[in-house]
């Protein structure tokens, strides 16, 4: 059954109400006066008119008043600039449109929240990723400039490279303070990534190279045990692939045992580079 309009209702109730009125002006003028056919002609009619307006009023009036409120501000809610506005219409079936309207409206609100509840933990994670990842570099520039200090600057096997890998670990932490620029792209969702073709095996040495030291100090062997002997291109973002390599190396140093070795595997699949640490 179709669902009644306030104006459906108002009609009905007007007619059974006109109905009603007219059939005791019939019975009162059948049984009490000298009967008059021209008056209940003109009784029905007026009596609906009275009736449908008077009821049409106080249903927009009084029942449908905040109804009015709820389904415009809902509706209003989600028009984008420039949209028009969406009367409100009493001759539709307002009680389906509001219902339908809030529906859409509460999916809409739970989406957003769901949306900004993972912005906000994505936010966390990669605030405290950043964190974790700047001590990395950090302390090995502090451990090559006291080896250096310490009398390593005068020894040509290792004054230029201790040098290098410092330098290295600045250009890391240069590159992770340009990711906290990341964080105000967060609400769209966007992350940008700069995509080149790079050497991965090399990628893996440097890592590898800038981890030695922390690895030393917590006792641990890192180890690149199968490096191809060609480059294996692949097309990626450096600064992230380091970002994921810098995290599980130095989470199998931290919680590796004592004595033990973190082993770093490549293998070639065709369209795919597999690594393993």
């Amino acid at each position: 059954m179709k669902d009644l309009t306030p104006n459906d209702i108002a009609l009905r109730v007007s007619f059974l109400v006109a109905v009603v009125v007219t059939f005791v002006l019939f019975l009162i003028l059948f049984f009490i006066t000298n009967f008059d056919i021209l008056s209940i002609l003109i009784v029905f009619p007026t009596t609906f008119l009275i009736a449908y307006l008077g009821f049409r009023i106080a249903i927009e009036k009084f029942i449908y008043k905040k109804i009015k409120l709820i389904y415009r501000t809902i509706h209003n809610l989600k028009l984008k600039k420039g949209d028009k506005v969406k009367e409100f219409n009493f001759n539709s079936d307002v009680l389906s449109s509001v219902k339908t309207e809030v529906e859409e409206w509460d999916k809409t609100n739970k989406e957003e929240i769901s949306r900004l509840e993972g912005l906000e933990k994505y936010r966390r994670d990669f605030v405290g990723n950043v964190s974790h990842e700047l001590k990395t570099p950090i302390f090995n520039i502090q451990g090559y400039l006291l080896t250096l200090l310490e009398g390593g600057l005068e020894d040509p096997q290792i004054n230029v490279s201790y040098l290098q890998k410092a330098n290295k670990s600045v250009e890391r932490m240069i590159g992770l303070i340009e990711d906290l620029d990341e964080i105000t792209k967060l609400e769209t969702a966007i992350i940008k990534m700069n995509i080149s073709k790079i050497d991965l095996s090399e990628l893996i040495v440097e890592t590898v190279s800038a981890l030695e030291m922390k690895a030393k100090e917590n006792n641990i062997t890192l180890k690149f045990i199968n490096k191809p002997i060609k480059p294996v291109w692949v097309l990626a973002d450096s600064v992230k692939i380091n970002q994921v390599l810098v995290n599980l190396i130095v989470n199998s140093i931290w919680y590796g045992r004592s004595g033990g070795e973190t082993l770093i595997k490549i293998f070639d699949l065709d369209d795919n580079v597999l690594v393993e640490v």
